[in-house]
């Protein structure tokens, strides 16, 4: 390995093609040749339980999820993230009341996530359940090969570093955008959102019962329309859209049954958000 220093003779530099870069210019960037990013583990399915969705609803939703999701195990690997829910909303009233910055408020919602982290590998054990952390990633192949189903929560981890949003202080990088980036982070074969409705509709369904269901929309024109609600986290379309490995993520209806083994199988069930 050799070493360069720069003209001046100030600063002295490991050669590499980087070497002396900023890492910002526009030009620079442009003439970077990289190779394709490497998928990790091509062969596991990302599934996230929503938290207001189907942790908050209890007995009343969890345990058909658990039973078809422990169907599963020995035909599908699988890794499971968790979102907050309405706990989580509970805890960012309180912040943004008291004046909170958005980290703090990232960082409460961590711990809600965290929490149906908790439940989920607890009803998950008599299966393999085990709850996991963001650094235990690495791990996955032991987990794996013990039977396992690892489940980590979905909120990324910016906490005390989250970014602050153009309007107001709560954070935009919340537990669907924490599952996109796992999917992008793994390469996951599919990354399934386990959600109440059956997709993605023009608006709410659940204000609007004249909202129209869409099966299939790339995300680019998803981001294009603007829609007054959307299913999944905003910065998830950007993400999609960005990502080498990402081709398309799926949101389904997980309180009819056969809906997650049918994703799971590849089939066309609720909506399904490609890059493009």
């Amino acid at each position: 390995m050799s070493l360069v220093r720069e003209k001046d003779g100030r600063r002295l530099h490991i050669k590499s093609k980087l070497m002396g870069e900023s890492l910002v210019g526009k030009e620079f960037l442009d003439t970077i040749e990289q190779v394709p990013q490497e998928k990790l583990f091509p062969d596991i399915n990302i599934l996230k339980v929503g938290g207001q969705s189907i942790c908050d609803r209890g007995a009343k939703a969890l345990p058909q999820i658990i039973k078809e999701i422990s169907a599963n195990r020995e035909k599908h690997k699988m890794l499971l993230t968790t979102g907050g829910g309405t706990r989580s909303r509970h805890i960012y009233t309180i912040g943004l009341e008291l004046g909170m910055p958005t980290g703090v408020i990232a960082k409460f919602g961590s711990t809600i996530s965290e929490q149906n982290a908790l439940l989920v590998a607890t009803l998950l054990g008599p299966w393999g359940g085990v709850q996991i952390e963001h650094g235990d990633l690495v791990k996955l192949p032991n987990y794996y090969s013990q039977g396992c189903i690892p489940v980590t929560h979905g909120m990324p981890p910016y906490d005390l570093f989250a970014l602050p949003p153009a309007r107001g202080h709560i954070p935009i990088h919340r537990t669907d955008v924490g599952t996109i980036l796992l999917a992008d982070l793994t390469g996951a074969r599919t990354c399934i959102f386990i959600k109440d409705e059956k997709g993605l509709y023009t608006d709410d369904p659940k204000k609007n019962p004249k909202a129209e269901f869409i099966p299939e929309i790339s995300a680019r024109e998803l981001m294009e329309r603007d829609l007054e609600d959307v299913v999944i986290e905003r910065p998830c379309l950007e993400i999609i859209q960005n990502s080498d490995v990402i081709e398309k993520v799926q949101i389904i209806n997980g309180l009819e049954e056969g809906n997650i083994t049918a994703a799971l199988k590849g089939k066309q069930v609720g909506t399904i958000i490609y890059k493009g």
